[in-house]
């Protein structure tokens, strides 16, 4: 387990009294909040981040290289096809 930092920030005061008040509902210490609210951050970020390479990897199309390759198997294919004996 890695060793915890201690770290001060600046809140507003409406938004310090917000994390008071859901600390105490959640029986949590403010800054087990703050723990839980970063990992949770930094986790849909880390989905956003797969799922953007996800999208990405699916909007690759093909090159004319690909394209030129493909029609030349499709060529071929219907040959093959067109010698089977069809019962």
């Amino acid at each position: 387990m890695s060793p915890n930092v201690k770290t001060a920030i600046s809140l507003q005061e409406e938004l310090f009294q917000k994390v008071n008040k859901l600390a105490d509902e959640l029986h949590v210490s403010r800054s087990k909040l703050f723990v839980m609210a970063v990992q949770d951050f930094i986790k849909k970020k880390e989905n956003q981040n797969f799922l953007s390479q996800i999208n990405d990897a699916f909007n690759d199309q093909p090159d004319s290289e690909e394209i030129k390759l493909k029609t030349k198997m499709r060529k071929k294919q219907i040959k093959n096809l067109e010698r089977e004996p069809w019962q």
